[in-house]
């Protein structure tokens, strides 16, 4: 089984590249974020490769980076996710988009991709947010500056939400032993309950409440 090519890009296709290995042209499907991180014709290429077997084919598919090849396999283990499904969401989703998507349940994120409606999206979200993920990191970056200073009366802007804190929280659930996505869920839904930003110690005791249910 080939885990990983090193050659020269000998041309582009549409989804595909075929890459010279001393002299063997391997054609390897890449979803459109790697190919527009590859070089013109003739430069040195390094892709990991996920060997798919089917009973009328062989089909390799390339990453330009080992983290994408480890989402492409975690992304099929939902049901109804293949191969397609999952290039043409890594065709839109890096993996640290991915991590944010499954922590924060942003269904709209998958739907975006080509051949996934909310039905899937949804059932991606609900597969997953109970597995490891893929080079599970905090996902500092992932929030936007704080809405605490809202004048009076202002509706608070769920866009606008506080990002030390939440990240602050998740990360505690996560020390304890929680599932991050979990974790991350159990943050959002009791924050949302809340108009302005609650204390710490209560957002995380509530969230543990949240996890109990």
């Amino acid at each position: 089984m080939i885990g990983k090519l090193k050659g020269l890009l000998d041309s582009l296709g549409d989804g595909h590249a075929l890459i010279d290995v001393g002299g063997v042209g391997y054609e390897v499907m890449c979803s459109a974020r790697t190919l527009a991180a590859l070089p013109g014709p003739g430069g040195l290429v390094t892709l990991y490769i996920d060997t798919v077997l089917r009973q009328d084919f062989i089909r390799l598919y390339g990453f330009s980076h080992p983290m994408e090849k480890q989402w492409f396999a975690h992304l099929q283990t939902v049901q109804g996710v293949g191969a397609k499904a999952a290039l043409a969401i890594l065709d839109i989703l890096s993996p640290s988009e991915l991590h944010k998507a499954l922590v924060l349940q942003e269904k709209t994120a998958f739907s975006r991709a080509a051949g996934v409606g909310p039905k899937l999206a949804a059932r991606i979200i609900s597969e997953l947010k109970d597995k490891p993920l893929p080079g599970s990191v905090m996902i500092g970056g992932a929030f936007t500056p704080p809405s605490s200073g809202n004048e009076p009366g202002m509706v608070r802007n769920e866009g606008l939400s506080d990002m030390l804190l939440r990240n602050d929280a998740i990360s505690a659930l996560v020390n304890l032993g929680y599932n991050e996505v979990r974790a991350g869920e159990a943050v959002m839904t009791v924050y949302t309950r809340y108009d302005e930003d609650p204390p710490l110690d209560v957002l995380i005791k509530q969230a543990l409440q949240e996890i109990a249910s």
